[in-house]
């Protein structure tokens, strides 16, 4: 058999395994392909489009159809029966063949070892076994015009369908994606975000203290308004919000372990809470100063330990110790303060002199350090440890009297009481006398002093501002600079006494 006999053969059992499926395309019920409404109006469109023709037109391509089905049918019968003489001819050659064969290659053989063995067809026809085939442009444009119209309707109606459901599939997939997202953001919309703040207070331990209290007030993403206290550790973590828009403050002083309170910030914050765990530190940062401790009043106390009970502490019971410790730390401020105030005003009392004309304070720097002796309208003011070595003697002198200071003293300032009489201060100018006797050059030295005595002495009038080293060996040295020296002296007591004395009241 020819591959061209073959190749006709099995495109007539194509065109027959075509036909009988679309034939049974024909006995498939429309309402159960589930088409859409779409697609139903378009083949009601074509049925009624086809009816309105008219009767005459229906027949004519009956008759069409019918004279296009015959010519196929006699050309498909005429190919049977040249296939048939063919296959005939075919067929008796290979018998022919088969007979001729010598007895030697019979179909059943004797296996070595096994003796007597069933017979084995060694021989495959192949004609046996199907071979695809295309149809020609001829084949295939017969078989397009032996459809009828219904059945392409139906093949087009299939179509629609299948990219209906695909596009509906899709619509369907995509669409789920929507709600999900849709879904996700409500829930997120609705789920509480943990968010952290800047909070800087010094010394604060949350865990051994009580919290920061939060003021918050704004509105949340479904439109409600908020308006709560939360609490942030010393770390600024703690809060937790709906999303929205909100404004911080801090709301109350928390109290620390050993009583310290905080003056609160008035400092508030714009935030919008956007998604968990968001760092909110630079929008909203607060610091929290500590006052001193005696100014600490019990207003503050009860306040921050109200937000430490309701919230800032770990129990009702660890508020009140807070509370407790921090009245015991004012308190103690307190009474430190006013020891301190009271020490003062003594020694204010003690470093104040007065004779019958004048009044003056002992300078701080040199209080407890000098002592004083007085005569009258005369003032003395010496060293502490040797009253024989005067700093300063203050003499009260009519206005238009002369002054005379003793021997080896120097004026070293003069104070007017506006009242007829003019103080004057007068002593040795230790920067120069004491360098001189301590180098053996007397010249006319008060005394001779021992080394620390002389370095207290160049202090006390010259206000710690240079050593004793300084003062022998650059602004005065062993050669002598009384003037430079006199100075030194002078100016400090300008500062530190002469400005404190007044008339007596």
């Amino acid at each position: 058999m020819s591959d061209e006999t073959r190749g006709r053969e099995d495109a007539a059992q194509d065109a027959e395994a075509c036909a009988e499926a679309l034939e049974s395309l024909d006995r498939i019920a429309l309402d159960e392909l589930s088409l859409s409404d779409l697609a139903v109006d378009a083949q009601d469109e074509v049925r009624e489009g086809t009816e309105d023709e008219g009767s005459d037109a229906k027949d004519a391509s009956d008759e069409a159809e019918a004279e296009a089905e015959a010519e196929a049918e006699a050309e498909a019968e005429e190919d049977d029966s040249r296939d048939d003489v063919q296959s005939e001819s075919a067929s008796g050659e290979e018998t022919a063949l088969l007979g001729s064969l010598p007895a030697d290659d019979s179909l059943t053989r004797e296996l070595p070892g096994l003796g007597s063995a069933p017979a084995v067809d060694e021989t495959i026809a192949m004609g046996d076994i199907p071979l695809p085939s295309v149809p020609s442009a001829r084949e295939a444009e017969a078989r397009h015009h032996k459809m009828s119209p219904k059945r392409r309707n139906l093949m087009v109606a299939g179509v629609v369908a299948a990219a209906l459901v695909a596009g509906g599939a899709g619509y369907a997939a995509w669409n789920g994606y929507q709600q999900e997202q849709a879904a996700v953001a409500a829930v997120n919309a609705h789920t509480m975000m943990s968010v952290q703040i800047g909070v800087h207070a010094a010394g604060l331990d949350c865990s051994t203290g009580s919290k920061i209290p939060v003021q918050v007030s704004g509105q949340d993403s479904d439109g409600s308004s908020v308006s709560e206290t939360l609490y942030v550790d010393e770390h600024g973590r703690g809060i937790k919000l709906l999303p929205g828009d909100y404004t911080l403050s801090i709301a109350g002083s928390p109290i620390a372990a050993d009583g310290t309170i905080y003056t609160v910030p008035t400092t508030k914050a714009q935030v919008s809470v956007k998604s968990d765990g968001q760092d909110l530190s630079t929008q909203a940062s607060f610091k929290l100063k500590v006052p001193s401790a005696d100014t600490v009043t019990d207003d503050q106390i009860d306040a921050a330990a109200k937000y430490a009970e309701e919230g800032g502490a770990s129990s009702a019971a660890v508020a009140k110790v807070l509370q407790q410790a921090a009245t015991a730390r004012r308190d103690a401020a307190v009474n430190a303060m006013s020891s301190r105030e009271a020490q003062a005003a003594r020694d204010a009392d003690a470093r104040h002199k007065a004779t019958n004309l004048y009044q003056l304070d002992i300078p701080v720097e040199w209080y407890g350090k000098v002592a004083t002796w007085q005569n009258g309208n005369t003032l003395c003011i010496y060293l502490a440890s040797d009253s024989n070595t005067p700093i300063a003697t203050l003499v009260a002198v009519r206005d238009g009297e002369s002054f005379t200071p003793d021997k080896g003293d120097t004026v070293l300032g003069a104070a007017s009481l506006g009242n007829g009489y003019t103080v004057y201060a007068s002593g040795p100018v230790y920067p120069y006398v004491v360098p001189q006797t301590i180098n053996g050059r007397t010249q006319d030295p008060v005394s001779t002093y021992p080394m620390d005595t002389a370095i207290e002495l160049v202090e006390l009038t010259t206000g710690n501002r240079y050593t004793y080293s300084q003062i022998k060996n650059v602004l005065v040295g062993k050669d002598g600079k009384a003037d430079a020296a006199t100075k030194l002296e002078t100016d400090y007591l300008a500062q530190i006494l002469m400005p404190s004395i007044k008339a007596q009241d």
